[in-house]
C-alpha cells in the first residue's frame, strides 16, 4: 500500500532510540526525508546514519533538548534551511521520573510540564506556520495508555499526558480547516528501556522479583505479548499519510488490548 510520503519532510523528537527512532526509520522507509532529533548527540547521530543506511533517505539529525524554546526554535529553522518546508512532526520526549506523589515538589513537576507539555506546544507552535504555507500537514503526539488509564507511581507522567490529551483535541478543531491533522497515540507496555525500569522499580516497592512481575504484566495483555516500538511506527506512519487524512483529533492506544475502556 503506498502511503504516499515520498518527500515528505517529517520532524521526529526523541529519535535516539526506542519508538522515536522506530518512527523516523518507518517514515524514512515510506520515502520522507527525515529531521531526527534527541538531547544526546552521539547517540543520535549513530542513529541517523543506521536510519541513512538502511532507507537511503535524506536524513538530517540535530541535537536539540525541546524542553527549551531557544532548541525548538533551531529544529525548525535547520528543518527549513535543509528540506524548506515540514509536512509532519512527531512530538515524543520520553517520560519523566517515576515515584508516588507527595515525593515530588514544583521543581519536579515544572520539569514534568516541560518535558511532556511545553515541549509540544512549543514545537507546534514553530511548525504549524510552516505546515498552513504548505497546505496542511500532520502532527503526532506520543504520550501513553496510563494517560487514559492511570496507574499508580506514574503520576507525572499521567497529569501531564492528560494535558497533552486536551491540547491535542483542541489543536485538530482548530487547524482542520488548514488541512492539519492532530492525533495523539497512547502506547501501552512498549518492548523499551521505559519498561524494564518502570518494572524493576516496582518489583523492589513491593519487594517482589522483577521477572515474575514483568511475566504478570504480560499475563494482564489480551495478546499475551509485549509491543514493538515498530507497532507503534506503523500506525504514526498511517496518521499522518493520505489514507489516514481522515483521522484527526484522535487518541489511540497500541496497547495489545490492555486498556479495558470501551470509551
Amino acid at each position: 500500500m503506498d502511503l504516499h510520503l515520498l518527500d515528505k519532510v517529517a520532524i521526529v523528537n526523541g529519535a535516539s532510540q526506542g519508538i522515536g527512532c522506530a518512527v523516523a526509520r518507518t517514515l524514512a522507509e515510506e520515502g520522507a526525508r527525515i529531521v531526527m532529533t534527541a538531547r544526546r548527540e552521539a547517540p543520535l547521530n549513530a542513529a541517523a546514519e543506521v536510519v541513512r543506511a538502511e532507507t537511503g533517505s535524506r536524513v538530517l539529525a540535530v541535537a536539540a533538548d525541546v524542553r527549551r524554546a531557544e532548541d525548538c526554535v533551531r529544529v525548525v529553522e535547520n528543518t527549513v534551511k535543509v528540506f524548506g518546508r515540514i509536512d509532519v512532526l512527531v512530538n515524543n520526549d520520553g517520560a519523566p521520573p517515576l515515584g508516588a506523589i507527595e515525593e515530588f515538589d514544583d521543581v519536579a513537576w515544572q520539569k514534568a510540564v516541560e518535558q511532556n507539555l511545553y515541549s509540544v506546544i512549543r514545537m507546534v507552535r514553530q511548525t504549524v506556520p510552516h505546515m498552513k504555507a504548505a497546505g496542511g500537514g500532520s502532527i503526532i503526539n506520543i504520550a501513553a495508555v496510563s494517560a487514559r488509564q492511570p496507574l499508580a507511581g506514574l503520576g507525572l507522567s499521567v497529569a501531564t499526558w492528560a494535558g497533552v490529551l486536551g491540547y491535542a483535541k483542541t489543536l485538530s478543531l482548530e487547524l482542520g480547516p488548514f488541512g492539519i491533522t492532530v492525533n495523539t497515540i497512547c502506547p501501552g507496555r512498549i518492548d523499551t528501556g521505559r519498561l524494564a525500569l518502570v518494572t524493576r522499580k516496582r518489583a523492589e516497592q513491593q519487594g517482589e522479583d522483577a521477572d515474575k512481575m514483568m511475566q504478570e504484566l504480560l499475563h494482564e495483555v489480551p495478546l499475551r505479548r509485549l509491543g514493538k516500538p515498530e507497532d507503534v511506527a506503523g500506525l504514526v506512519a498511517l496518521l499522518v499519510s493520505v489514507r489516514g487524512s481522515f483521522i484527526t483529533g484522535a487518541a489511540i492506544q497500541v496497547d495489545g488490548g490492555l486498556l479495558r475502556s470501551v470509551y
